[in-house]
């Protein structure tokens, strides 16, 4: 069941929310991040989505949220500051909530500014980074933080991604700390979309990527209808 959030509060006021509710008996919860609000990204993208499923097939109850200044939510855009502490919202509303070890994923800009947010909280036991991103739009994404990320980490990346190649990609997992894994899905962009060559959407291959690592890392099993 998905339900219409109306009191996760930011900084910046109230944050747009859908959750997906999830079964009673669910190990985990989890926060799914969308990407650059700037350039379209909003809570309803297409990887966010393709992601929630993923998760949700576990009976995860699974929150996406809207960035301040995007859709609904309060607030003004603040350039990947602020929105860190939206993540960091996010996480403690699933937490009060749930009361659940919280998975987090993010998408683009949201996989930079929720491993900023999430990144040595004990709260969080599972990160998963779709399309990291290293240059966009003229903006430089660093990841200085990203020895202090210790829980098991999933990296998933197109071959064709035009904000990170595979080469950038590798030089930045040099400072994260074990266990994670890297990804890279042939005849993709940075939206997992198809390419030239290979126009196929590579959604599901993505999808079934985040399944078998929620599987062999934390011993998941495919909720029953």
């Amino acid at each position: 069941m998905v339900k219409t959030i109306t009191d996760l509060q930011g900084p910046s006021g109230r944050l747009e929310a859908l959750l997906n509710t999830g079964a009673d008996d669910a190990p985990f919860s989890a926060v799914v991040a969308h990407p650059h609000p700037l350039f379209g990204g909003t809570m309803h993208n297409k990887v966010v989505y393709h992601a929630m499923k993923a998760i949700a097939a576990f009976g995860i109850p699974v929150l996406r949220f809207n960035f301040r200044g995007t859709g609904l939510s309060e607030g003004t855009h603040d350039h990947g500051i602020g929105e860190v502490d939206d993540v960091r919202a996010a996480v403690d509303y699933m937490d009060r909530e749930y009361s659940k070890p919280i998975l987090f994923c993010g998408f683009s800009f949201g996989s930079y500014t929720g491993l900023r947010a999430t990144c040595g909280d004990p709260r969080i036991v599972g990160q998963i980074a779709l399309g990291l991103p290293v240059s966009a739009a003229g903006r430089a994404y660093t990841y200085d933080f990203l020895p202090s990320c210790t829980a098991p980490k999933l990296f998933i990346s197109g071959d064709n991604d035009e904000f990170c190649s595979i080469t950038a990609l590798d030089t930045i997992l040099q400072t994260a700390p074990q266990p994670w894994n890297r990804v890279i899905i042939p005849s993709a962009d940075h939206f997992f979309q198809g390419i030239t060559t290979n126009p196929t959407s590579q959604l599901g291959v993505m999808q079934s990527m985040i399944n078998d690592w929620l599987i062999h890392t934390f011993h998941l099993t495919k909720a029953t209808a």
